[in-house]
């Protein structure tokens, strides 16, 4: 299947390329492709946005690990005990539900316009998707290998460590993609709209203002790939770690 893995940005490239050229859209707010991919490598290559990058990554990568800290203990526990879990549903559901960008006012005014609040916003966001799968993980368990653990005389210890915990896994490990998608998704947008004086969004944003299109797109193109490589990185460990799912 890997032959057809570039088939799609392929596509997509001769899309831009044929929208561009026809000027579709005015060709100082769409340059094309090449002039794009040319734009950022010009960036990279002079370190002009290396800065942007490591500063958006290690946001990423921190607000990342609170949410995993914090969510995947709580999703267990939660997900080990049911009736705790549809106590607590609708709180979870409700904030995993509101859009992040509506509790921005409120990470503002308890940490203030720092790195802090952009971190602290997208780490809860994260964490409730993580809480979310891991429980739906324990909870759907195959029934039949806690019958037969039980039926041999396993504790409710043994089976939560030896059968739930592992049965959760593959849903953790879809919940785990979708949270780091959504922490660099909600960190590059507070970036952009919370004061920061770097970082992909600020990149963006600044770009925009300025009329420095290029770069804009360059910037986007950057944080799209990033996104991509993230997934790609837990695409990876869940095929490493979790080989023997669904058998």
């Amino acid at each position: 299947m890997r032959k057809y893995t570039f088939i799609g940005p392929i596509v997509l490239i001769l899309i831009w390329a044929v929208a561009a050229q026809l000027q579709l859209i005015d060709k100082f707010f769409l340059p094309d492709p090449f002039t794009t991919i040319g734009k950022l490598v010009q960036l990279l290559g002079s370190g002009a946005i290396v800065g942007d990058l490591v500063s958006t990554l290690e946001r990423v990568v921190l607000a990342f690990v609170i949410a995993l800290a914090i969510g995947l203990p709580l999703g267990l526990l939660l997900g080990g005990a049911e009736k705790v879990y549809r106590s607590f549903e609708f709180i979870i559901d409700f904030f995993r539900s509101t859009p992040a960008t509506a509790l921005f006012p409120l990470f503002l005014l308890v940490f203030g316009i720092t790195d802090k609040s952009k971190i602290a916003v997208a780490a809860f966001s994260s964490m409730l998707i993580i809480i979310f799968n891991t429980a739906y993980g324990v909870m759907h368990a195959k029934k039949s290998r806690v019958l037969a653990a039980q039926i041999m005389g396993a504790t409710k210890a043994q089976i939560f460590r030896w059968i739930l915990f592992w049965e959760s896994l593959p849903q953790t490990f879809i919940g785990l993609r979708s949270a780091v998608s959504l922490t660099l998704v909600i960190v590059v947008v507070t970036e952009m709209f919370i004061g920061t004086t770097s970082g992909l969004g600020r990149k963006i944003i600044d770009s925009q203002i300025i009329y420095e299109i290029p770069t804009m797109y360059a910037a986007i193109l950057l944080a799209g790939i990033v996104g991509y490589l993230l997934n790609l990185l837990f695409l990876a460990a869940e095929k490493r770690f979790l080989h023997w799912s669904g058998k």
